[in-house]
């Protein structure tokens, strides 16, 4: 493949994640699909729709890529997810600050671009935040405090840390246990989201169906699409239009922080735009659609002090706790868990405790005002 064929190729995988990225901002919009929603939904009310619909996200995605797997087009250990070195640590630490940020920001990194879409201003100073705590925490004075304390804390594995490598002693070939585990555990997991009424609403179908769907479309894209067996100037396997050199999926902490570096270093001929950055504009774009077509747009700001604070806090530890868990409850709570990564399970787990935790402080606060 030549210089021009490789550029072509990598201006088609853009397309398509600009497109998968519009689709995901649209659908969310229209389903109001909210990791942190559904956590409060389910402390506040004891609905659980929103939690059903994040399940069957899940399970849709699990099982799209593990089947992506066993047909050998794709492998767990061409993510980051799935590299040897287990910083269970940073997973749980990251997971806990992540958790209580995204509901002292009213939403998580990717609720944060489609409330943008919608015409929230909040929504864009915590976009603003959360990147600029994101790029410190990869590259910054947080990055340098969590690669000499968290990050030293970690289990180098013999295999990656999939499910699959894990379970190399059960026999058969990694697709095999790939489609058996990803089989379990995400039919498990759609099962459940549609065992009840709520769960068949045709707002959770769309929500979690839709949301899975171009999670797993976003994998193909980069791991087979824009997968280059050799690449002219490195003569070595490439992820086209990846910041991690590595096939990737939907995340939104790390992604923020790209796109403001590349509009401050704009004119700098290094920069390049990657998928990630794309994804940005199209959730937002795709939100937005949907809004102004529904009547939902309105223009939001912050109400007071208070607001403010919760808002900037929030995002603070989004950023910093998104990059050290290494992805947020899209990165690690659906492209991270749809590899059967236990780091991501880890991670899931953090968010979801300090999201919990989060949402009875608050309930205290309202109860003690009251």
């Amino acid at each position: 493949m030549n210089d021009a064929a490789l550029l072509a190729l990598e201006h088609q995988v853009l397309w398509a994640a600009l497109a998968l990225g519009v689709a995901f901002g649209a659908i969310a919009q229209r389903t109001h699909f909210c990791t942190m929603g559904a956590l409060a939904d389910l402390v506040t009310m004891g609905d659980t729709a929103r939690l059903r619909m994040w399940a069957l996200a899940a399970g849709v995605a699990m099982l799209g890529f593990n089947a992506m797997v066993a047909l050998g087009w794709v492998k767990a250990a061409d993510t980051v997810y799935a590299l040897p070195a287990l910083r269970w640590l940073s997973m749980i630490l990251g997971g806990l600050m992540f958790g209580i940020g995204m509901v002292l920001a009213s939403g998580c990194g990717s609720k944060t671009l489609v409330r943008i879409g919608g015409g929230n201003l909040k929504a864009l100073v915590v976009f603003g935040v959360l990147g600029l705590s994101a790029y410190a925490t990869m590259r910054g004075v947080t990055a340098v405090l969590r690669v000499n304390t968290v990050d030293q804390m970690q289990w180098l594995l013999p295999g990656g840390q999939d499910l699959p490598s894990l379970a190399a002693g059960l026999g058969g070939t990694p697709g095999q246990r790939a489609a058996v585990l990803g089989g379990l555990i995400g039919g498990a997991l759609v099962a459940w989201a549609l065992a009840c009424r709520a769960g068949r609403s045709a707002e959770v179908v769309l929500g979690g169906f839709g949301i899975g769907a171009v999670v797993v479309a976003l994998w193909w894209v980069s791991g087979v699409m824009g997968h280059v067996d050799e690449h002219p100037q490195t003569l070595q396997e490439a992820f086209l239009a990846t910041n991690s050199q590595r096939m990737e999926s939907f995340s939104f902490v790390a992604p923020l922080a790209y796109v403001i570096d590349g509009l401050i270093f704009y004119s700098d001929a290094s920069r390049r735009i990657t998928q990630g950055m794309v994804l940005v504009v199209g959730v937002v774009l795709g939100s937005g659609m949907v809004a102004l077509a529904c009547g939902s747009f309105r223009w939001e700001g912050f109400r007071g002090v208070d607001d403010t604070a919760s808002h900037l806090v929030g995002a603070v530890l989004m950023g910093v706790g998104g990059i050290t868990a290494m992805g947020c409850t899209i990165g690690q709570g659906l492209s991270g868990v749809s590899t059967l990564s236990l780091g991501s399970f880890i991670a899931v787990a953090g968010i979801v405790a300090g999201a919990l935790a989060a949402l009875r402080w608050q309930s205290w606060r309202l109860d003690r005002a009251a």
